[in-house]
Order: structure tokens, then C-alpha cells, then sequence
């Protein structure tokens, strides 16, 4: 988006406060010193006054520890902030920094133990800093989320010191907070603009212009071999003597539906992501393409009923309101409305547009609903269904069998391939466009079916 620093959580400062009635402890240098005194256990076997020696030695580390204890800051003159150096999108790494500030007269030592939701990082993040008098010090530890949506961060826990080291106080920072995981932010991103200059680098060893029926007329140019006759303008040719072409632009402010599926078929993981994972990402990545090519998105996720939907429009504004609901997608354990989602698409959109569906296909004998569904948008709109396959499917289709059990297997595999391309098939006849992709590849495929759609003017 224009501005991601608009998705940046706000940081969450609080006061540190003691985090038991006593909240104290001994610092590692106290069992050092304490470690420093056995050496006169030695000679305590030949003389006992050494061994009186020891006792004194442990009572004067002792009252060093109560020394640095009462000169020890008190909590509340300890604050913590915690701040985000870009916004928490799933499978990113991004740093979270912890600051402590020092309002005390003397030098502070301190772990900084932050609680950290599992969605985003498998164990607690510990930080060690040390700020000066009325100074602050920061550190940083990173964030790797697993997982969309909405997740809540509890309070971050301080154990601190002196200069001396001997004594140390526990505290407790309050810092609950909310953060949103958005889709990947940084793939929508690198794919959009990959293949935005890979089109573009494209065009211009062609030398010509996006070209279609009903195009916005842009300028007059010299006709060059290649050019289509019927873009040839016959009035300026006669003018100036020489063929000259009519250049077109692609048609802006056109409407694009993204129906996502979240039924029970998207819950099928490839690696480490769930398929509606990936169609989240596509979804996102489409979204930036259509709206720097000038069109107007809607977004309309949906399960066992609808979940998300975002009417089309354009702007910054609407492509962070579109991330946010992206981010809110989760998987149902039932299986989908298709001919729900269907319905209200063809209730709220009552002018030609073109219709994304991401879905996936169940390995039946029947016809599945979503076909059925899809094939109802045909008349009206533009529908560009795109199954995520299964890439061991495949492997496993084409795989040459060794023996008995392999080839029953690789059969079967045959057969479920089989079946999705006549599915598929039967969807073409019927008017729709139709694309299977893998997961991994699941977001350049779609932007660059997005593109050929608006080069072909198929809209």
C-alpha cells in the first residue's frame, strides 16, 4: 500500500510495578561472592578461627546485599515501552523493539522478559539492557507469525540491577495489547511489482499498447508492421499521406469481485501454510495490481456464511480496509455456501464486472456446488476461477509405479487429475476462465491472468 507504516502497531508504554509483595532477590554476583568465601574452608580444618572468618566473610556479603538493595531504584521509577518497526504479516520476520527509562540516579541493569503470543514467536523474548541515570536503552528481538488475524500480548516482566550487581528487584509492566497479523505483506508486494515491469519490459519490445474492443482512445502514431488493421485511422492516413494507427489505453475504473473460499477444503496445508493462507496472499496481491491499474476491488470472503465483505471501490483507504479484512479470513470446519456467496455477488453487483473466485475443488464423482455456483456469475459477469492444486497430487499422478500398491495409487491419483480438468473443462464451455495453480505459485499466476484479461480487454 502507499503508506505501510499505516499498519505499524502503536507502541504500548507502562510503568513498571512490583511484581510479588517483596519482589527482591540476590543478583549473581552475591552467590559469586559467597562461592569467594569458601576458600576459607580449607585452612578451617587446621584452625577454627577460620572458620569465623568464613561466618564474618558471608555476614559482610550479606550486608553488601542489603547496601545494594535500599540503593536499588524503586519500580516506579522504571517505564517500558515496546514499539514495531513495520506491521506483524504472516510468515515476515520483524523486529520489536523493547525500551527501558530510566528515571533514577543511578545506573540500571536489566532483563526484559516480554510475553510474547506463540502465534507469533515460540518462546518468551528476552532482551537485556542497561540504561543510565535518567537515560533510556533499548534492544530489539524479532517476530516470525505463524498465524492471521488478531493476537494479544500480556505484560512484559523486569528483573534489574545495580552497578554493584549483588542485589536484584523483580517488577511487572503492564503492556497488553492487541495486534492484527495481516497477510504476507512483502510477497503481494514483490509480486505486484515483478510482474508490473516484467509486463511492462514486455510492451516495449513490442512498441505498442494495450489493445481491445471498447478502448479508451490516447493518441495517433505511425503504423508500424504488426499493428491490426482495424486500428488503422483511414481520415489522418489520408491527411498526411502515410498509414497512421490509433493507439488505445487500457479501460480504467473497471470492477473486480475477489471471492474468497474459507470452507472446510481450504484448511488443507501445503508446507507450513494453510491453501486459504495462500489465497489470502493472492487475494492481496491482485488487490494492489487492479488498484494501481485504475480499477475498483471488492472483496467477499465467506464460509458456511459470509464472513468478510468490502463493497468496491479505490484509494489507500480502501486497499488498508481490504488488508484488515483480509487479515480477519479464518478457516471454517464446514463445508462452504457456494450458492450463497453466489447470491449475494449477483444481488450487490448488478453491472458486468469480473469475478476472481479462489476455491478449491472436492474429489467427488458429482459435479461440486461451487461449479454449479460459479456457472450462475457466467451470464452476467466475467468469472476467472482459480482452483489451488495439490502438488503432491500431481507428483503422484506422474509418478511410474514399481509395483502393485504404487500403481493402484498412481491410478487413483490419474483419476482425481482427470476428474478436476473435466471439471474445469466444463467450466470453460460454460463461459468462465479457468486456471490451476499450485500453492507456491498460486499469486504471480493470478496477477498475470489479472493482466492478460485487461491486455486481451476480455472485460
Amino acid at each position: 500500500m502507499s503508506d505501510p507504516h499505516a499498519l505499524v502497531p502503536p507502541s504500548r508504554e507502562g510503568q513498571a510495578r512490583s511484581r510479588q509483595r517483596m519482589g527482591i532477590a540476590f543478583g549473581n554476583r552475591f552467590f559469586f561472592l559467597l562461592l569467594v568465601g569458601l576458600i576459607w574452608i580449607i585452612p578451617a580444618f587446621l584452625d577454627r578461627r577460620f572458620a569465623y572468618a568464613m561466618g564474618a566473610w558471608d555476614l559482610l556479603v550479606l550486608l553488601a546485599w542489603v547496601l545494594d538493595l535500599t540503593r536499588l531504584p524503586r519500580p516506579a521509577e522504571l517505564r517500558v515501552r515496546r514499539s514495531w518497526r513495520a506491521p506483524s504479516a504472516l510468515s515476515v520476520t520483524a523486529q520489536v523493539t523493547l525500551t527501558l527509562i530510566n528515571r533514577s540516579n543511578l545506573l540500571v541493569r536489566a532483563k526484559i522478559i516480554d510475553d510474547v503470543p506463540n502465534q507469533l514467536r515460540f518462546e518468551p523474548a528476552q532482551v537485556d539492557v542497561a540504561a543510565r541515570a535518567h537515560d533510556e536503552a533499548a534492544a530489539d528481538y524479532s517476530i516470525h507469525p505463524r498465524v492471521r488475524g488478531k493476537v494479544e500480548f500480556n505484560d512484559a516482566y523486569v528483573r534489574y540491577q545495580g552497578p554493584m550487581g549483588i542485589a536484584e528487584r523483580w517488577a511487572q509492566v503492564e503492556l497488553a495489547q492487541t495486534i492484527i497479523t495481516y497477510p504476507n505483506l512483502d510477497e503481494a508486494k514483490r509480486n505486484s511489482i515483478y510482474l508490473i515491469r516484467s509486463r511492462q519490459i514486455e510492451l516495449a519490445k513490442r512498441q505498442s499498447r494495450f489493445r481491445g474492443s471498447g478502448r479508451a482512445f490516447d493518441s495517433l502514431r505511425e503504423y508500424r508492421p504488426g499493428d491490426e488493421f482495424r486500428d488503422i485511422c483511414w481520415t489522418a492516413s489520408a491527411r498526411r499521406g502515410k498509414l497512421v494507427t490509433r493507439l488505445y489505453e487500457i479501460e480504467r475504473s473497471q470492477t473486480i469481485w475477489i471471492l474468497v473460499d474459507s470452507g472446510r477444503l481450504m484448511r488443507a496445508r501445503v508446507a507450513s501454510l494453510s491453501k486459504l493462507d495462500y489465497a489470502v496472499n493472492a487475494a492481496l496481491a491482485l488487490t494492489q495490481v487492479a488498484m494501481f491499474s485504475g480499477d475498483r476491488v471488492g472483496l467477499l470472503a465467506y464460509g458456511r456464511a459470509i464472513r468478510q465483505r468490502v463493497p468496491a471501490a479505490h484509494g489507500s483507504a480502501h486497499l488498508r480496509q481490504i488488508i484488515e479484512h483480509l487479515a480477519a479470513v479464518q478457516e471454517d470446519e464446514w463445508e462452504a455456501d457456494h450458492l450463497q456467496a453466489a447470491g449475494r455477488l449477483l444481488t450487490d453487483q448488478k453491472r458486468r464486472s469480473l469475478v476472481v473466485w479462489l476455491t478449491d475443488l472436492a474429489e467427488t464423482a458429482m459435479t461440486p456446488e461451487v461449479i454449479e455456483a460459479a456457472s450462475r456469475l457466467t451470464p452476467r459477469h466475467l468469472v476467472l476461477f482459480v482452483v489451488i492444486g495439490q502438488p503432491d497430487l500431481n507428483q503422484l499422478a506422474a509418478r511410474r509405479p514399481e509395483n502393485v500398491d504404487q500403481m493402484y495409487e498412481t491410478a487413483a491419483a490419474q483419476e482425481v487429475v482427470h476428474r478436476r480438468e473435466l471439471l474445469l473443462a466444463r467450466l470453460r464451455e460454460r463461459g468462465a476462465l479457468a486456471l490451476e495453480s499450485s500453492a507456491g505459485t498460486l499469486s504471480p499466476a493470478l496477477v498475470n491472468s489479472y493482466l492478460e484479461i485487461k491486455q486481451r480487454d476480455q472485460l
